[in-house]
């Protein structure tokens, strides 16, 4: 029963490690690019999967609980909400930014979806 105790430790371990290198790479790409469409996309990736890989690894420490259960509530929430946020955000800066054809190719149709509806 001792060994399996250690292999869950090492694997809660190994899980909750990588989700810190995730925040680790994460912060460097916020800060290494320059426009905020790739500040955006590299923070969303990061905080999902980097969240999502440290709260795998609680689970697997405290086992199946009702503790447990509520973690993976919130992995699942995050998987949702995240992706979404930073979707609407990256589209209200398309949105607003004159500018947005000097740093990024975009599409016709959002550029011109307000003066379809207006």
């Amino acid at each position: 029963m001792e060994i399996l105790e250690w292999i869950r430790f090492f694997i809660g371990s190994f899980f909750l490690l990588f989700g810190l290198l995730l925040f680790a790479i994460e912060m460097y790409g916020v800060y290494r690019f320059d426009f905020v469409l790739n500040r955006m996309h590299a923070a969303a990736m990061g905080d999902t999967l980097g969240i999502s890989s440290c709260l795998i690894g609680l689970i697997i420490f405290s086992g199946l609980t009702f503790t447990s259960l509520k973690f993976f509530l919130v992995v699942v929430f995050l998987w949702f909400a995240s992706p979404v946020s930073s979707h609407l955000l990256s589209k209200l800066e398309v949105n607003t930014n004159d500018k947005i054809e000097d740093h990024c190719e975009i599409q016709d149709t959002l550029l011109n979806e307000e003066e379809k509806e207006g």
